[in-house]
Order: structure tokens, then C-alpha cells, then sequence
């Protein structure tokens, strides 16, 4: 059994057993309907038969919709169901066999059918008025289907004989008219056509029956039969005093003119009109003279007729929610949705009744049909109900799926489009709907939207715009605009609101993420207010206006704006002047964020006043302030926003000089080397960072201050078996220990002796085999590690730090770093290490000393592990530094092969590293060492042609002068072959004049010098006056 099934059961437990067996009924006289509407033969009697049927069916409902029937009810249901079921088959027999039978036998059917109705009007009259509770309009309804059913009587005409030719095109006609009605679903969110059946309690009785009655059905729908509200007025008698003689329509109007006929007022006066003399007048309908004019209005008639129209549009509205019910064609649909509200168009009450019948639902089921005219006419009356009645829009805010209404807008019918704007406008005005709508996900966009596409349709943008407007009536929806793009409603109540209101507005703009194309445009609009806000505003819009600042200062481009607003001066104010104690917030920790961010922008305001005084950002009150608030006590926030501003004030001449002379003259320096070991993260690596730009104009001092702080410095320096992923705190740490004086002896010491070298040696052995990429930080850890490297290579002169660069071989480590691809820092930093170790290869690379004992031999071996021959008796000597060496005992740049990757370096783009590698191999051209050999071992390797290149490709004037001094000394120490590779090059003589007439005084000596040796200059010689 299918889930619908199970559930129908259930349903069908809970109901009494009145309900059920009127719901049996009203299945059979669907049938019944289903097979008279399709008798040709005899149509008007059919039709009649037809009508008789659908009116019983209203009287079934209202047998469900009572709970508390009387026992004998179920007696004439039972009746009635015994009568109603011949019926059906009667009809299902003549239906079948229409064209067949004898005149005889027609007419014996009609004639049994006719004693049908009488029965079942019969069971009608008998219905105890209490079935109908209050409803007086039911209750006549009944009785007067009763008296007709009674009086019931189908006369056969012997000529009414339809050809099978001409009903088989006629047929076909009413089934083209049917398609032509139906309209395919192109919307953008299609409708699932399970999702869309309407599937109410009613429509399982139309769910029986062959394809073929489905088919007959559904054309006595599109034309076969009346329209609903013309079956409707069958329910309530008419009478030929109700219809105007002139228009034989119902009146609205009655008036009694001279000779007693009643007309319409407006017909008779467009009668009267006609005539040009009076006299000629004549009444319409009997010919007869008019003396008179004067119309009297027909009061009694008057009264009859608006009763009957009430009851009448009483039983429209049940016919139309049975249609609704049944749901068997989409043209039965159409027409009731119709008929409704045309019955609402006419009195505004009868919009009450249409909702107590529970019409609401059913139209909200209908949003989903696949029939796109069906969801249009659905929204319409939706809209026609909401419309000034605030419980009718209460009851669609509960029942209907404001989800799919607000969907509908992005549909590619311009009518469905238009239908849904229009009852989202309607709904839109309470406040209550208002929360709906904007809870919507994604609603609020899809209406910003629409309210932008003007050019594509004008009539749903307006709308749209204006359910926006009322959609503001909550703040919330002012935020969800806001984040999906739409700022000037959050804006405009941030400038003209209540102080409320812009206290609410300023806490969104700070917690909205502004988009890349908005930020200018909020600080444009937003600042003046905020501005406002901090100066004028209690305690709780402050702190919202200072937020709301700071996040738009956030975003750099700003800054001008701000600038412009007048926001530094209020917020030096804010920070230095302000001594409100009682307040909830630390306006000072905001105010110093919102003046960093400003100047992180590069904003150039070292001389922009910030006081009446004159006072500027780097005057000495200002930067004493600032300098003398960071400290151990002040908020880990304020501090790292005032070290921020100090970063920035640093990169202006004036200012970092006064910045400079402060700290040095208080204890600053100690605050901020206390401050990195701080739990904040953010807050030491401010610190560092500041203490890394003021190294470079009182390093050694920090370096003091350093050494002598508890801790410091190895904790700068972690473990790397306990770093688990690069911060930005290790490399801003290993960064600022190598950024201090490389000659600092008591910091250098203090690094060897709280055993940091073998911790760098594991961090750079472990960042080489993961690779700089693993972390964002991970390039400035490194380049900070080699650094410490190199600064420790400066004071080789003490015996701690050579046993250190021999234990774990500096000259290796940094010949390796050249050989990977690294930054050009690290190059750098390797070059100049490995020149400083090569510095002091000739004072270390002793001659062996061969007479000596065996255990002084042994013991000269074990302190400078001086290799021996392979028959152990003879030491291979180094040709350039003429002693016993080695690349870990000695530095020698040649045994580590250190030279060659240093000449490919000469090659490289950077001039730094390319200096570097330069300065690396002068050591090996030192007049201390055996420059011929050297000279030899170089031109071997083309180092020549290398130097050449590097003055021919740079202008740097000192990179120019090591490469003359390297010319020189090939020049001086490598002979005729030397002098032949130098003269070969055509540019090098052009570059030499150059650098003679551009160059300063060291460069034009060394030029000339060389221009000399290559007799492109002529030689002076000392003359002697006789």
C-alpha cells in the first residue's frame, strides 16, 4: 500500500460515519455528472439533470462540515445514495448507448431518471434543519432544489437526433479549445508536476472512472456544460422580476417608471435620452405614451434582489471551493478562482466569506500547479483577499509559502511576475508579514534584484523598490539589504534616524563585511554621522560609532576621506584628552586603532596638526604620549595599537628621530623587549617589528638590554621538534636577533652559550627537507636563521665562536644554501657569511710542522684535524693560503668548493647578492694570500669572463669598484694571458671612460689605472727639470 494510501485510510478512521458516507455520496454524483455531461442526444434535459446533481453535492458538504447530525440522517444519506447511484447508471447506460436504442427505450430511461430526481428531492426535503446550523441561506438553497427536483419532468423530442459525423468534429473542436487554453511552464523555478496536483479531500472522487470518462469529463468542463457562476444561480430561483426588459440582465437598480414597468435607472434614462421631444416618449417594453419622467426606485424589489444576490453570491463561493476541491480540470480551476473574485470585487464582506470557507489554503496549494495561468489567477485573488483586511493576511502568512511567492519574481511570465510583486506589495504592509518576508533565504536579494532591472520590466522594479521601503519597518531586514549589497536604506537611517535607530544601523556597518565596491561609498556617507555619533552620543553609541569607524578605516582608500572628515584631531582627542572613567568602553584602545589604520594607509601626515596648538603627529608631546603609555599595564589592545602608530611614525625622518631620542631617554626599551614574551601573539610581534626598525639606530643598545633581560635571548629562538607550523612570531623573532649589530660580542656570546647554534642548524636542516612553502612565514624564518648564521661569522675572533663555526661547519652549511633555490636574501646572507669566514682562512691555515714528536703530531691532528698523505707521512698543502687546509677547520673556500658557486652568482640579477658573491672571492685576490696561484686557479674557471660581464651589466659604483679592483689584480698577477682575455673585450674599454668621467675619485683611479695597463692611456713619467 502506497503512503497515500495508508494516509487516506487513516483519515478515513477518524471521520464519524456521516462524514463518510456523505463523501461516498459525493463520489457517486461525481460520476453521475461525469456521464450525463456527455449526452448529446436530449442536451437541455441533460444539462438540467446535470445541475440538479452538482446543487445535491452542496448539500453533501454541508453533511461533512457538521459534526453533530441527527441519527436519522444517516437513513436518507443512505436513501439518497441508493438514488444517486441508479442515476449513475442510468446515465452510464445512455451515455454508452445513446445512438442505439429506440425512441421507446430513450424515453423509458428519461422517464426512470425523472422518477430518480423526484426521489432524491424527496430525500432533500426530509434533511432536518438542524443540518444547516445557522446558515439560512443553506437551508433555502435546499429546499428550493427540493421543490424543483420534485416537479422534476424531461419531455423526449423525436427530431433531436445528432449525427455521429457532426459530434465526432464537434468533439474535436471543444478539444482544441481546451488546448489552446493551456499554457506551457517556462518559468525559471519549474513546478514538479507531483508537487503541483491538487490533492484535496475531494479530489479522490474524480479519481475513478476510465481514461475515456476522464477525457468526457473534462470536456463537459471546457464547454459542454454552464460556467460555475451560471451553475450557481441554479441554486437560488430566479425570477423574470429580477432582469431589466432593456439589457434582460439582473438589476442593480430597480425603478418604477409612469406606467408601473420596472427597468434599470441608467437603461430608462439612456431611453429617455433618446428622444428629442418629450412628448414623443414611449415606455420600451409595451409602446405606450410616458407623460412622466419621474422615476420612483422599486424599493421592495430593490431589497428582493440584494438578498438574493447575497444568498446567490453565498452559493458561488461554495460552488467555486467545490470546484477548487475537485480540481478535475484546470478550466474548472480558472473559472472558479474567477467567479471569486468577481464576488470579491463587488462587496468588500464578501472577502470575509470567501475566507471562512477556507479558501486561502486551497489557493495556497495552487501556487505550485504546473499551469502557470492557474498560479497567476491564484496570486491575484490572493492579493485580492489581503488586500485591506489585516486577518486575511495573517491567515496567508501561515498557510502560504511566501518562499515560492518571492521565487515567482524571477519567473519569465511577465504576468506571474507582475501577480507575485503585487501581493508581496500587499503583504508588505504589516509588520508581522514584514519579518516573513526578510526571513526568507535569499529573498531580500531576489527583491534588490528586481527593484535594479528596470530597463526589463519597470512595473516589477517600482514594486519591488517599494516593498524594500517597507520591509525597513524592521531593522533586521536594514542589515539583510545591507549585506547583499543594497546600503542606502542602512545609511540613510544611520544619518536621519533616531538615535536608536543609529546607534543599531552603526553596530551592522561593523558587523557586515563590506564589499570591494562599497567601502569608499559607506565612508563617503557613513563618516560625518559616526563622527557625530562619538562627539554627541551616550556611551553605547560611541562605542557603536567607534567600531563602525574602525572597520572602515580598515580598508586604506579611506583614509582620505577620514582625513578629510576631521577624524585625527577627534581621535587624539579621544586618546590623549578624554578622562570619562565611568563609561563601559576603553575609547582610547578604538581610537588609537582607527589612527593606525589610517596611517598603515601610507598617508603622508607626519605635519598634520592635531591639536588647536599646532601640535603635530610628530611633535614631542605626541610622541611622548604615545610612547610613555605603552607599558606592562596598559590593555594588550591599546598597546599593540600604539606600538602600530610608532611603526608608522617611523618611516618619516622628523619623527623617527624624536621616536629614537623618547625611548632612549625612558625605559621604553624595556617595555618593549618584556612585551614579546607576552601571551598575545599580536602583541609580540608588534613589538619585535618595532624593535627591529629603531636596531638600526640603537642596536647595540637593544642588544644590552636584551642580553640582560631574564630569558632573552634564547627564547627568541624555539626548539624545531616544537614548532609545529611557521607563525609569524618565529620569524619576526629570529628575524630581529639577526637584524642587531652582527658585531655585538655580548649578544653573540649569549647565543653560543645558551646553546642556540645546534637549535638553528636543526631548524634550517628541517625548513630545507619541508620547503619554504609549508607556511606563509616560513621564507622570513629562514632568511632569519641564516642571518644569526652570519652575524655569528663576525667575531670569529673569539675562541667560543670559531669552535662553534668548526664544530658544525659554517663554511658547508652556507656553500649548501647556495646551491638550492632560495630567496635572494638568503644568497646574500650566505655570500657575506662565506666572506667572512674566507677572512680568516690564511690566520688558521697553518704550515705542518713535520720534526715535531708523534704525540705533538697527534695532538696538532685532534685541534686543527690537519689531513695527512696517504702514506702518512706528507700534508697536502693549500696552493693560495700555503698551509694545511680545510672547509670546517679552516673556512677554505676552494676545499668547500664554495668558489664555483660564488662565480655562478656573478650571473644573477640582484645586485646585492651579485656584490656579495663578488666581495666572497676578493678574499682570494688578498695581498695576504698567494694572489698568482689564486689568479691561476680562478682563470681557469673563467672568472675573468665572469667580472667582465658584471662590469659591462651594472652601474652600482660600488659594485664597479670590486670589479676594477679584480681587473687589477688579474691584470697585476695573472701575466700575458690575463692581459689577452682583458684587451679581447671590445665593451670594456667604453666602460672604462665612462666610469673615468662619471665615476667618483676611487672609480676614475681605478678606470685610468686599468685604461693604463691596457696602453689606452698614456703612461707619465716623473720628469726632472735641468
Amino acid at each position: 500500500m502506497s503512503d497515500t494510501t495508508s494516509e487516506r485510510s487513516q483519515l478515513d478512521e477518524d471521520k464519524n460515519p456521516t462524514e463518510n458516507l456523505a463523501e461516498s455520496v459525493l463520489a457517486d454524483i461525481s460520476e453521475a455528472i461525469k456521464a450525463v455531461a456527455c449526452i448529446e442526444i436530449e442536451k437541455e434535459d441533460f444539462i438540467k439533470i446535470g445541475c440538479f446533481l452538482y446543487r445535491a453535492s452542496m448539500v453533501m458538504m454541508e453533511f461533512r462540515i457538521n459534526k453533530n447530525s441527527p441519527t436519522n440522517v444517516i437513513d436518507i444519506l443512505q436513501s439518497l445514495s441508493v438514488s444517486i447511484d441508479r442515476a449513475k447508471n442510468f446515465a452510464k447506460k445512455l451515455q454508452k448507448n445513446a445512438y442505439t436504442f429506440q425512441l421507446s427505450e430513450f424515453r423509458k430511461i428519461l422517464e426512470q431518471l425523472e422518477g430518480v430526481m423526484k426521489n432524491i428531492g424527496d430525500n432533500l426535503s426530509s434533511v432536518p434543519l438542524s443540518v444547516y446550523e445557522d446558515q439560512d441561506y443553506a437551508e433555502k438553497a435546499a429546499k428550493a432544489l427540493s421543490k424543483e427536483m420534485k416537479a422534476a419532468y424531461f419531455k423526449v423530442s423525436q427530431t433531436r437526433v445528432v449525427d455521429s459525423k457532426e459530434k465526432l468534429q464537434m468533439l474535436s473542436s471543444v478539444d482544441l479549445s481546451r488546448e489552446d487554453r493551456e499554457e506551457t511552464d517556462k518559468d525559471l523555478y519549474s513546478v514538479d508536476d507531483e508537487i503541483s496536483t491538487v490533492n484535496l479531500r475531494l479530489s479522490s472522487y474524480t479519481e475513478s472512472g476510465n481514461s475515456g470518462d476522464k477525457n468526457d469529463y473534462e470536456r463537459w468542463s471546457s464547454g459542454s456544460l454552464m460556467s460555475l457562476p451560471q451553475m450557481a444561480q441554479y441554486m437560488e430561483p430566479l425570477y423574470d422580476t429580477f432582469f431589466c426588459p432593456l439589457t434582460k440582465k439582473i438589476m442593480d437598480d430597480p425603478v418604477t417608471i409612469e406606467n408601473g414597468v420596472t427597468y434599470e435607472r441608467t437603461e430608462i434614462l439612456e431611453w429617455f435620452h433618446k428622444f428629442e421631444n418629450p412628448e414623443e416618449i414611449v415606455c420600451p417594453k409595451s409602446g405606450q405614451k410616458i407623460n412622466s419622467t419621474n422615476l420612483s426606485t422599486n424599493v421592495a424589489l430593490k431589497a428582493t434582489i440584494d438578498e438574493w444576490k447575497e444568498r446567490n453570491e453565498t452559493a458561488r463561493i461554495k460552488v467555486a471551493r467545490a470546484a477548487l476541491s475537485l480540481a478535475s480540470t484546470e478550466n474548472m480551476v480558472l473559472e472558479a478562482i474567477d467567479d471569486l473574485q468577481s464576488v470579491c470585487n463587488r462587496k468588500s464582506y464578501n472577502k470575509v466569506q470567501v475566507r471562512s470557507f477556507g479558501m486561502i489554503p486551497l489557493l495556497a496549494n495552487f501556487l505550485n500547479h504546473k499551469n502557470r495561468s492557474i498560479r497567476c489567477a491564484a496570486l491575484e485573488l490572493l492579493r485580492e483577499l489581503a488586500e485591506d483586511d489585516d486577518e486575511g493576511q495573517e491567515i496567508i502568512a501561515t498557510t502560504v509559502d511566501i518562499s515560492r511567492v518571492i521565487k515567482m519574481l524571477s519567473s519569465n511570465h511577465r504576468p506571474i511576475r507582475h501577480a507575485s510583486v503585487s501581493l508581496l506589495f500587499v503583504l508588505s504592509r504589516t509588520q508581522f508579514l514584514c519579518d516573513e518576508i526578510g526571513a526568507v533565504a535569499g529573498g531580500i536579494l531576489m527583491l534588490i534584484t528586481a527593484k535594479y532591472r528596470q530597463s526589463i520590466d519597470a512595473f516589477t522594479s517600482e514594486k519591488a523598490d517599494e516593498i524594500l521601503k517597507n520591509l525597513e519597518k524592521l531593522p533586521n531586514n536594514i542589515k539583510l539589504m545591507a549585506e547583499n549589497g543594497y546600503w542606502d536604506p542602512l545609511l540613510t537611517h544611520l544619518v536621519e534616524g533616531t538615535e536608536e535607530m543609529r546607534m543599531e544601523m552603526a553596530n551592522y556597518l561593523e558587523e557586515i563585511v563590506l564589499g570591494p565596491e562599497s567601502k569608499t561609498n559607506v565612508a563617503e556617507k557613513a563618516s560625518p554621522a559616526l563622527l557625530q555619533m562619538v562627539h554627541t552620543g551616550n556611551s553605547l553609541s560611541r562605542n557603536a560609532a567607534f567600531k563602525a569607524l574602525k572597520k572602515i578605516s580598515s580598508y586604506h582608500p579611506n583614509a582620505k576621506i577620514l582625513v578629510e572628515a576631521g577624524i585625527i584631531r577627534i581621535m587624539v582627542e579621544e586618546m590623549f584628552k578624554r578622562t570619562i572613567h565611568n563609561e563601559p568602553m576603553n575609547s582610547k584602545t578604538e581610537a588609537a586603532a582607527i589612527l593606525a589604520n589610517i596611517l598603515e594607509s601610507g598617508k603622508e601626515l607626519e605635519d598634520f596638526q592635531v591639536s588647536i596648538h599646532g601640535q603635530t603627529m610628530a611633535s614631542d608631546y605626541i610622541i611622548y604620549n604615545i610612547v610613555h603609555q605603552i607599558k606592562n599595564s596598559t590593555p594588550d589592545e591599546l598597546n599593540i595599537n600604539l606600538i602600530r602608530i610608532l611603526l608608522c611614525l617611523m618611516k618619516f625622518p622628523k619623527a623617527s628621530a624624536t621616536i629614537v631620542s623618547v625611548i632612549k631617554e625612558t625605559e621604553a626599551s624595556f617595555n618593549l623587549i618584556e612585551l614579546i614574551n607576552f601571551s598575545n601573539d599580536d602583541l609580540g610581534v608588534v613589538s619585535i617589528k618595532l624593535l627591529i626598525t629603531l636596531s638600526a639606530f640603537m642596536g647595540h643598545t637593544l642588544s644590552t638590554i636584551l642580553c640582560k633581560t631574564r630569558g632573552q635571548p634564547e627564547s627568541l629562538i624555539q626548539n624545531p621538534t616544537e614548532i609545529t607550523r611557521i607563525t609569524e612570531k618565529d620569524a619576526v623573532s629570529v628575524n630581529f636577533l639577526a637584524k642587531l649589530p652582527h658585531q655585538n660580542l655580548t649578544l653573540n656570546l649569549a647565543l653560543v652559550n645558551g646553546n642556540i647554534v645546534p637549535t638553528i642548524i636543526k631548524s634550517i636542516s628541517q625548513v630545507q627537507i619541508t620547503g619554504t612553502r609549508s607556511s606563509r612565514y616560513a621564507n622570513a624564518y629562514f632568511e632569519g636563521l641564516v642571518g644569526i648564521l652570519v652575524r655569528l661569522t663576525t667575531t670569529l675572533y673569539d675562541h667560543q665562536i670559531l669552535l662553534q663555526a668548526r664544530t658544525y661547519n659554517f663554511t658547508s652549511v652556507l656553500t649548501e644554501l647556495l646551491t638550492k633555490s632560495y630567496t635572494d636574501e638568503v644568497y646574500k646572507l650566505s655570500a657575506i657569511g662565506l666572506e667572512n669566514l674566507s677572512k680568516q682562512s690564511i690566520n688558521l691555515s697553518m704550515p705542518p710542522q713535520m720534526k715535531k714528536k708523534k704525540i705533538l703530531k697527534f695532538f696538532i691532528f685532534r685541534q686543527c684535524s690537519l689531513p695527512k698523505s696517504s702514506k702518512g707521512e706528507e700534508f697536502s698543502l693549500c696552493p693560495i693560503h700555503r698551509g694545511v687546509c680545510s672547509s670546517q677547520e679552516t673556512f677554505c673556500l676552494l676545499d668547500a668548493k664554495a668558489d664555483e658557486q660564488l662565480l655562478a652568482f656573478l650571473d644573477y640579477e640582484n645586485v646585492e647578492v651579485v656584490g656579495a658573491a663578488l666581495s666572497a672571492l676578493c678574499t682570494l685576490l688578498d695581498d695576504n694570500v698567494d694572489v698568482e696561484k689564486s689568479v691561476s686557479l680562478l682563470c681557469e674557471k673563467r672568472a675573468i669572463q665572469q667580472v667582465l660581464n658584471v662590469v659591462k651589466e651594472h652601474r652600482e659604483e660600488a659594485l664597479r669598484q670590486k670589479s676594477f679592483w679584480v681587473i687589477e689584480r688579474f691584470l697585476l698577477k695573472g701575466g700575458d694571458k690575463s692581459a689577452s682575455d682583458i684587451s679581447q673585450d671590445r665593451l670594456l674599454p667604453s666602460t672604462l671612460v665612462s666610469a673615468f668621467h662619471h665615476g667618483d675619485e676611487c672609480t676614475r683611479q681605478m678606470a685610468e689605472n686599468i685604461l693604463r695597463s691596457l696602453n689606452k692611456m698614456p703612461t707619465l713619467y716623473n720628469t726632472f727639470t735641468m
